[in-house]
């Protein structure tokens, strides 16, 4: 187990009684908001139940008007319009979500998902060639495009109009697109830097509509769709982003949609869906489609309205993400044993031939979850070229490591938390060198990513439903908004046991309470948890409801663990 520092956030113990009284919540509650910056009651009160509809004005984002002009052109003019998405949650789900509406608003449109294995990430020449030989007119790139230089260079020669809708961070020259459409411009007055594509698409039909009037659908049933991509792709849950999931979420949970409504009937999530259940069971089928099999299976997915089909697909998505499980533990496995003395290395840089690519960035992610380091996974096909995922710590942005080392690379791109790149084999030890080099000097100064940040230390007698319920009013969590948590020391442990993947299972009590169970997910196999019951320890915990037989109890989600030293006192 790698072993975390806890920082446990300190307030002046009279503005959380003043706020607490003023809101009559629990001190705890108030400890959670002051930790993310709420600190002013008004503030606090649209925080917890702000209920205003989303957002900016879209025509803020330069050459919105330009977009949505030449898209009602095409649907009045009868031309072909092609949405070119990438193949991951964020890139079908925006996908999906403009086609649903201009299909609604009677244009001729189709869709483009490139194939990960053969053709990978953005847009590409043989693509852009065979799109304006089926006479597409107006081609809306959606999460990639960022960085196509010669390709929509290529589409303008060839007589299509490229609106570009990404969020990636923005390199070299611009494009000669007719429109671009990223919040990460310089000359962009949009006040919020952090919508995901599907959040984009939402801005781009909002600004449809504000023009050229209602449809007969209503705009605000697509945020389930941008609730979907925004917690899967991981942007900070902050302002318009937390808005638009909260909207979202209580759509995926009526069921409306039925390709979502079938994703839910087959992981079991049927009822209230939370942003926990969205990130870890439905999103991830969604990515199985592009990771195992082709994206265009997500978006068939989400824009049927057909329940038989909707099962259908969701059936093959599930098997195609038992398969990706299966093959991503298998990686998982021959990286760990790839990582030498990992508390001596400063980043995790490993490569193989015939990994299967679809799944290096889960793989990174779980080695960073490991090891608490940045991670890049790269998998080489047969001729040495090797595509791989970049994934980071807090505080390091990856895309200005990576910029450092693009010289050695075929090409790279992403956000300061994810990246993708691709290398030549013969060139992977110099950037194995170079990159944890790198990421030394820019991590210099800054506070290590093995703290762990905690809310406030409790004793277990506080934990009740009703913190729970405040608690819950602070969802979604995510980046930039994370779960509460929270730390407990001195606890005996009364059971220990593996359950499930390999995770780790305590009941515990401290002192007189109530006994409290416990999950630790995949940290059964882990340094240092073999024999607990022989030690009072410390937890690091989030709480959350488990219903188990019709009952809801109090689970305590374990973050971190360590051996109690000595006798501590606790906070009431």
């Amino acid at each position: 187990m790698i072993s975390r520092q806890w920082h446990v956030a300190q307030y002046d113990p009279h503005d959380i009684k003043v706020m607490a009284e003023a809101l009559d919540l629990s001190p705890l509650t108030i400890a959670v908001l002051l930790g993310r910056g709420v600190r002013e009651i008004k503030q606090a009160r649209q925080w917890l139940f702000d209920s205003r509809e989303v957002g900016f004005d879209p025509f803020l984002m330069p050459d919105m008007e330009v977009a949505v002009q030449r898209l009602q052109q095409a649907v009045q003019l009868g031309e072909r319009i092609c949405c070119y998405g990438d193949y991951d949650v964020d890139g079908i789900t925006a996908t999906s979500l403009y086609l649903l509406f201009l299909r609604g608003v009677g244009a001729h449109v189709g869709f483009y998902i490139p194939e990960r294995q053969n053709e990978g990430y953005g847009l590409n020449e043989s693509a852009v060639r065979t799109l304006a030989q089926k006479g597409v007119k107006v081609l809306v790139t959606i999460d990639c495009g960022t960085t196509s230089y010669q390709e929509v260079q290529l589409a303008k020669s060839l007589g299509i109009d490229v609106i570009v809708t990404d969020h990636h961070q923005l390199q070299g020259p611009t494009p000669p697109f007719l429109a671009f459409l990223n919040p990460h411009r310089s000359d962009c007055q949009y006040p919020f830097k952090d919508l995901c594509s599907a959040g984009l698409a939402f801005k781009v039909v909002t600004a449809y509509v504000s023009l050229f009037g209602p449809s007969n659908l209503d705009v605000a049933s697509f945020t389930d769709l941008v609730a979907l991509a925004t917690l899967a792709d991981m942007v900070p849950l902050q302002d318009e982003n937390r808005l638009l999931v909260r909207q979202g979420l209580d759509q995926i949970s009526k069921g409306s949609r039925c390709g979502i409504r079938a994703l839910r009937q087959w992981t079991g999530v049927d009822k209230e869906c939370t942003e926990s259940e969205v990130a870890f069971q439905l999103a991830p089928m969604i990515n199985a489609a592009g990771r195992m099999d082709h994206g265009k299976l997500g978006v068939d997915l989400l824009t049927s309205n057909s329940m038989e089909q909707a099962n259908r697909l969701a059936e093959h998505l599930r098997d195609l993400n038992r398969q990706r499980r299966q093959i991503e533990g298998a990686i998982f496995k021959e990286s760990l044993k790839m990582v030498d003395c990992p508390e001596a290395q400063d980043a995790v840089v490993v490569g193989k031939r015939q990994w299967h690519v679809g799944v290096v960035g889960i793989v990174a992610s779980r080695l960073v979850e490991r090891f608490q380091k940045p991670a890049v996974v790269i998998a080489f096909d047969e001729c040495g070229f090797g595509r791989g995922s970049v994934r980071s710590v807090p505080g390091l942005d990856i895309c200005r490591v990576l910029e450092k080392c693009s010289d050695l690379l075929d090409g790279y791109g992403g956000h300061p938390a994810a990246a993708g790149l691709k290398i030549w084999e013969e060139k992977f030890p110099s950037f194995q060198q170079r990159f944890s080099s790198l990421v030394v000097a820019e991590r210099r100064d800054k506070a290590p990513s093995t703290v762990l940040d905690v809310d406030a230390q409790v004793s277990l007698g506080q934990l009740n439903h009703r913190l729970l319920g405040e608690l819950a009013h602070l969802q979604p969590f995510g980046v930039g908004n994370p779960e509460p948590t929270f730390m407990a020391v001195g606890l005996k442990v009364l059971e220990q046991r593996i359950v499930g993947d390999d995770h780790l299972k305590l009941v515990v009590r401290q002192n007189h309470s109530v006994p409290f169970d416990t999950i630790g997910f995949r940290m059964g196999s882990l340094d240092g948890v073999k024999k607990l019951q022989d030690h009072s320890i410390d937890l690091a915990f989030v709480p959350e409801r488990n219903r188990w037989k019709g009952l809801d109890r109090i689970q305590l989600r374990i973050r971190d663990l360590r051996v109690s030293e000595g006798s501590r006192g606790l906070e009431c």
